[in-house]
């Protein structure tokens, strides 16, 4: 193989991270992960985005969805209110 094959072998073809933006509307920063700048990553890690981290219900052994908001399914969410 000749020396310029070699080197252009193991080159990126997908943008930097620096010129590449934000996945979210109207946000030019440039992304951190999974397509987010910082800030909205962080609102995604704290569930304030629409796309939830996790789908399920937290509480030991349910596999339930998520209710509307939270992170208990509707039948936990209900029995909370109730021992309250």
């Amino acid at each position: 193989m000749s020396e310029s094959a070699e080197a252009t072998k193991g080159t990126k073809t997908s943008l930097s991270r620096e010129s590449s933006k934000c996945s979210q509307e109207n946000c030019k920063r440039p992304y951190k992960a999974k397509g987010l700048c910082i800030a909205h990553y962080r609102a995604w890690r704290q569930g304030a985005l629409p796309k939830a981290r996790y789908k399920i219900c937290t509480k030991e052994a349910c596999r339930k969805p998520r209710a509307d908001q939270g992170s208990l399914c509707a039948e936990h969410k209900g029995g909370a209110a109730a021992a309250s």
